[in-house]
């Protein structure tokens, strides 16, 4: 284990909204220089649906552009929305120069193909950073542009807390072209420079992989999935799953996991409000873009 990891005596909670709110701080005093060039980022949300938590999450962004300075319009659309109905709205919004970031909201109706949406948003829209010109660039190591919002904050956490990254074993729980995928290709990457595993529904021996992890990112979706037994002492534990139980939040990762690991991140409290914070990041940087 590199020495700069923390050693067992229980795991530092680690602040996300207070990160996140700091970073808010950040992008709003840009937001501001960019306004007084002319430029007043916006920020578009497209909600198809009555999702309950759907709505919760779109209501949290759009007080996050309220305190960055960011302008907001929602679309609201029924659960009844086609493929072609939430595209055409994408559509209208790509030709708007006043529009410089488009969001669909997660999940789409049933049976809407969510990669055929967001391959519908222009790439120098796309503040979720799922356009597969975005998720190419940084396959090729792009780090500037428009990047997955929860890895990019995961990362975030990463290097505010210190840890020296270059040289550990990390391992990814999850392959999902959201979460999973992009966070271990930044984890990997030139700068970062861990070692990487993904693990999956088909690995065998999980828990011995995961016992390994210097850093260990659970993103699955399972709750408590994450037993203290799968963790290495010391680890930087980071929980990007959410789940409900018994009608509380609760995480991939099981809460005795406090018990040995260096850092762990809560749920809520830990990558969500980091999530936020990049894609706020994201649109500024997307304004940004469209100067050119």
């Amino acid at each position: 284990m590199p020495s700069d990891l923390r050693p067992n005596v229980g795991a530092h909670i680690v602040d996300g909204k207070s990160l996140s709110l700091d970073i808010q701080h950040e992008v709003a005093n840009e937001v501001s220089a960019l306004k007084e060039r002319g430029i007043e980022p916006r920020l578009a949300v497209v909600i198809a649906g009555d999702d309950p938590a759907s709505h919760v999450y779109v209501r949290n962004k759009e007080r996050a552009c309220e305190r960055c300075g960011i302008l907001s319009t929602r679309i609201d659309m029924p659960a009844t929305s086609t493929l072609e109905e939430i595209v055409e709205v994408v559509e209208g919004l790509n030709a708007d120069s006043s529009i410089h970031g488009i969001l669909v909201q997660s999940p789409a109706p049933e049976g809407v193909d969510e990669l055929k949406i967001a391959s519908s948003i222009l790439p120098q829209k796309d503040v979720d950073g799922f356009h597969p010109v975005n998720l190419g660039r940084l396959v090729h190591g792009e780090t500037e542009g428009l990047l997955p919002c929860t890895p990019s904050g995961v990362m975030r956490i990463l290097h505010s807390s210190g840890v020296k990254i270059e040289g550990t074993k990390a391992v990814v729980l999850g392959r999902s072209r959201i979460v999973g995928m992009p966070m271990a290709l930044m984890l990997a990457q030139k700068g970062s420079d861990a070692t990487v595993t993904i693990a999956h529904s088909r690995t065998e021996g999980v828990e011995s992989i995961c016992n390994e992890a210097d850093i260990l990112v659970a993103a699955v979706g399972s709750a408590h999935m994450v037993e203290k037994h799968w963790v290495k002492p010391g680890a930087f534990v980071v929980d990007v799953g959410i789940s409900r139980v018994a009608g509380r939040l609760a995480g991939d990762v099981s809460p005795e996991v406090s018990e040995i690991a260096g850092w762990l991140t809560p749920v809520p409290g830990g990558v969500g409000p980091m999530t936020i914070a990049m894609l706020m990041g994201n649109t500024l940087k997307a304004a940004e873009l469209q100067m050119v």
